[in-house]
């Protein structure tokens, strides 16, 4: 935990997601400005933050000497063009989910973090969920044993309702196709194994529904379901859905040789861990398997631990995460280190969903993903 007097002045770019964050809080940030094209979020930014400098764009804001590092939550086809412009203009970025939307774009994110030498973070919840983080733990510790297969789902219906501007254009979110947004379930594996997705197959529902076509991005699809094969050679499921009879939830669950781990089901099941044991019993066929011991998981409030500063130790939203991306961020900068989701672990999130949805519109083929690692 750093003890240093540094202060690192943040700018806030976006008063919707951009204002979930605790920067006025973190004992080694102050906000310096804010800034939203909209008024009324303009305002929301300066109340929660208690910062009177205000500017109506990303471009005005950035040639404020003052403002050290600039906290991107503009709409994701803008992430890119954003994160450049700060950084050109010698400010680090801390940026909103997803890193980027192409396979241009990543080199392009990638490239201008290596020529910069400034800092890059992705702002991924789902990295700070408690399941992750005591699966990140159980991992170090050895209990999972070997981490042969995991899944993770992103069920998020009802988005109809960010699809459209108050004066009825359509955002960004029109049509975006899921697997476009595949942080919040990809964050499950590599964040905590740090393994790379090499290869997918996707499939994609919804074809040519009336609600989203036409639409930006070409895109038919509402739900997107992916197998990916990683580096190690195990298989990890992701379930990007935008529709459907489901209960929204951002979960995942890590089968091991020796323990599993499964975050708390929407339908009702609390977290459980699943132990391997001596003891057998017999299935309804009369052949004997193994018995696993299945046992409660109270998922520690990491929260209230010494992993933060006394003042941010708080629930927040995000599934408990506002608090510990906010710290990572401004932590690194103190302390002059990568942070844990720096741009090279961001890509490695990001760009296995961009190739899946391209594996999706050519009806499931499997496509290599490239690696935008420089080495590792």
């Amino acid at each position: 935990m750093s003890r240093s007097a540094r202060k690192i002045k943040v700018g806030v770019v976006g008063g919707g997601f951009g204002a979930g964050f605790w920067w006025h809080e973190h004992p080694n940030c102050t906000v310096e400005a804010v800034s939203d094209p909209r008024p009324d979020r303009r305002s929301r930014l300066q109340e929660r933050y208690r910062c009177d400098k205000t500017y109506d764009s990303l471009e005005a804001l950035i040639q404020d000497k003052n403002v050290d590092a600039v906290a991107v939550f503009s709409g994701a086809p803008d992430h890119v063009p954003h994160t450049v412009a700060c950084m050109n203009a010698g400010k680090h970025v801390f940026c909103a989910v997803p890193a980027c939307i192409s396979l241009e774009q990543a080199e392009e994110l990638r490239d201008t973090v290596r020529r910069t030498g400034l800092t890059y973070m992705m702002a991924e919840s789902s990295y700070y969920h408690a399941a992750v983080i005591s699966a990140r733990n159980f991992l170090a510790e050895g209990k999972f044993g070997d981490l042969f297969y995991s899944e993770s789902e992103y069920h998020h219906a009802g988005l109809e309702t960010l699809w459209f501007n108050p004066d009825g254009s359509k955002t960004w979110r029109h049509g975006f196709p899921p697997m476009l947004y595949p942080t919040h379930c990809t964050a499950y594996l590599v964040g905590v194994t740090r393994e790379r997705l090499a290869s997918v197959m996707c499939v994609g529902w919804g074809h040519d529904d009336p609600g989203i076509l036409p639409n930006a991005y070409n895109n038919p699809f509402l739900n997107e379901t992916a197998l990916f094969k990683t580096d190690k050679g195990n298989a990890f499921r992701v379930a990007v859905f935008w529709y459907g009879a489901h209960r929204g939830t951002e979960r995942g669950q890590w089968y091991g040789t020796k323990m599993s781990l499964f975050d708390p089901h929407p339908n009702g099941l609390g977290s459980i861990i699943v132990r391997t044991g001596g003891q057998t019993e017999k299935d309804d066929g009369g052949f004997l398997r193994q018995l696993s011991a299945f046992e409660p998981y109270a998922l520690p409030e990491w929260w209230k631990t010494d992993m933060l500063p006394e003042p941010l130790r708080r629930a927040s939203g995000h599934g408990g995460s506002a608090v510990f991306l906010t710290h990572e961020f401004i932590d690194a900068l103190v302390n002059d280190r990568p942070p844990a989701i720096d741009v090279y672990e961001s890509l490695a999130m990001t760009v296995p969903g961009i190739v899946a949805h391209q594996s999706a519109l050519e009806g499931g083929r499997q496509l290599p993903i490239p690696s935008f690692d420089l080495a590792r």
